[in-house]
């Protein structure tokens, strides 16, 4: 399962910081960039559940 986010989508709102502090941060701009390329399988509910709660839909897991 792989993660990325689109910085051009992201508005820096930080939910998904807030939900999954171990798959994302926040970036110099304020936007949010994936800690991993690779979701460990502990963490998939938690990409899934990142990827649900972005207002913008900048979040993508496959």
């Amino acid at each position: 399962m792989k993660v990325t986010v689109n910085k051009d989508t992201c508005i820096g709102c930080t939910l998904c910081v807030r939900t999954c502090i171990d798959l994302f941060t926040l970036d110099e701009n304020n936007k949010a960039v994936a800690l991993v390329e690779v979701v460990p399988p502990q963490s998939a509910e938690c990409a899934k559940a990142a990827e649900l709660i972005c207002p913008v839909d900048a979040i993508t897991v496959e």
